[in-house]
């Protein structure tokens, strides 16, 4: 029989992302009944998380002092800034090896529907950046739905005045070992879009 304490911590890991009914259940009876020696480790972990990290006050991204490990390193290309909707897209950016620039995290995109404006977003120290100079090229990495789509033409239109700053999209379309017969119509429309010359 479930106690309203277990019940409660149920609820509360039920509302992260990824976790379902049964996922939660799982893990609250794991941290209770079968490895309740983990759960002081658990919370002291949360609570000094909680306290220690915050956003990087240039770019967004997850640090522990004002600037995030990224932007304090002198070895990366400062000029070069891709634009990413949340903090896991910069994370899966940085994994591929592939990018060796800067990242703005904006912590979601443009969603009148959701109530999310510009002023919700993390605009503000992008358009600092972008108006110091400091930025030559942006990429957009944003979502290919029509919230991302209506984010980047609304970070075009509204670069600071006098700077000439190159504007790219990540390419979309099929995925590595992907077939065609397989894909859905947008990924199909995104990579004949975003097809380029055979070498």
């Amino acid at each position: 029989m479930k106690t309203s304490a277990f019940e409660k911590l149920q609820q509360h890991l039920k509302q992260l992302p990824g976790l379902g009914y049964r996922s939660a259940e799982r893990i609250a009876l794991h941290l209770l009944v079968e490895k309740p020696e983990r759960l002081p480790a658990l919370v002291t972990a949360l609570e000094e998380a909680a306290a220690a990290v915050r956003r990087c006050v240039r770019c967004g991204n997850l640090a522990e002092a004002d600037l995030c490990a990224i932007c304090a390193d002198e070895k990366r290309e400062r000029s070069v800034v891709c634009v990413v909707e949340h903090v896991p897209d910069l994370v899966a950016l940085e994994r591929s090896g592939a990018f060796r620039g800067t990242y703005h995290v904006l912590h979601g995109k443009l969603s009148p529907i959701h109530g999310v404006g510009p002023d919700d977003l993390n605009l503000e120290s992008l358009r600092t950046r972008i108006g110091s100079g400091e930025v030559a090229e942006l990429i957009l990495a944003l979502p290919n739905d029509v919230e991302g789509e209506a984010t980047c033409h609304y970070l075009t239109e509204h670069l600071p005045e006098g700077r000439e700053v190159r504007i790219m999209r990540i390419g979309f379309g099929l995925p590595s070992g992907g077939g065609v017969l397989y894909a859905d119509s947008v990924t199909l429309k995104s990579a004949l879009e975003g097809r380029r010359t055979y070498s």
